[in-house]
């Protein structure tokens, strides 16, 4: 279906429109701490970065990154209109993820990087995987 728009009034349209965050994916992870018993978590806790989730005591904190966004390639998938624009878009995301991850690594922080398709359940050993240094060593997440 055609645009209705012109290209620089859908320009205009599309960057007015704001992030809601990627709550979804953030709620998903909520749960799966709370099935695995991981505490000790804050959400959108003000620091520079702007991790998902922090976990003060540990020192550790967690992006959930949307795969598109963040350049995970695990859908191939690729817009057909505008490929020069979405593919520097994802470029400045992903040099923008390696940037926190190093600030955060350089504060003596440990950073968890989970993406979106890690929620399938054919991934859950690799979000569990991830999330090792969350769980409780004496056995009582499960």
């Amino acid at each position: 279906m055609a645009d209705v728009f012109d290209k620089n009034k859908r320009s205009d349209i599309m960057r007015r429109v704001k992030s809601n965050k990627n709550k979804s994916t953030e709620l998903r992870l909520i749960s799966v701490f709370q099935q695995y018993h991981i505490v000790g978590w804050r959400r959108n806790y003000p620091v520079k970065g702007h991790p998902d989730f922090v976990f003060l005591e540990q020192r550790i904190a967690v992006f959930v990154d949307g795969c598109f966004w963040h350049g995970h390639d695990c859908r191939n998938t690729r817009p057909a209109d505008n490929q020069e624009y979405w593919q520097k878009k994802r470029e400045r995301n992903m040099r923008r993820d390696r940037e926190t991850t190093a600030l955060f690594e350089s504060r003596g922080w440990r950073v968890i990087r989970i993406w979106e398709c890690e929620f399938k359940d054919k991934n859950r050993a690799i979000l569990l995987k991830k999330l090792e240094p969350l769980l409780a060593k004496d056995g009582s997440n499960e």
